[in-house]
């Protein structure tokens, strides 16, 4: 058997770094691995995020800043999807998720969970959130 392992990558434009300490202040268990900064006179702006590993509740996830523009961003066609252990954990993450971002579907109960919420944040990164 081919062991492999699947890490989810997000490409921010100069607010790598506020989007990894916002997220690792919402979920316990989280931490930043590692992150190198681009240097005078390298292909990025000085400070920004050259690259960065990070995990939310154990879960590892890499980033960084392109200093290339695209003509794309993040979509809810893709989505982090957390499944919390209590109501309390929930409705932090939601409030703080949504908070200057935009609610997909409000907190509420649905056909296929007591309680679950689905938004995108003010990085434009898509959550859905569910009780156990």
């Amino acid at each position: 058997m081919i062991t492999v392992k699947i890490t989810t990558f997000f490409m921010f434009e100069g607010n790598a770094e506020e989007a990894i300490n916002f997220y690792t202040s919402i979920f316990d268990n989280s931490e930043i691995l590692k992150m190198t900064r681009y240097g005078p006179n390298e292909a990025g702006p000085e400070g920004t995020v050259k690259h960065a590993a990070f995990t939310l509740n154990g879960q590892e996830f890499m980033c960084i800043d392109s200093h290339v523009k695209h003509g794309f961003t993040f979509t809810p066609s893709m989505s982090l999807y957390v499944t919390c252990d209590t109501e309390e954990q929930l409705d932090r993450a939601f409030a703080k998720l949504s908070e200057s971002g935009s609610i997909l579907m409000p907190l509420a109960s649905y056909p296929f969970s007591k309680k679950f919420g689905w938004v995108s944040d003010q990085f434009g990164i898509s959550w859905q959130l569910t009780l156990e």
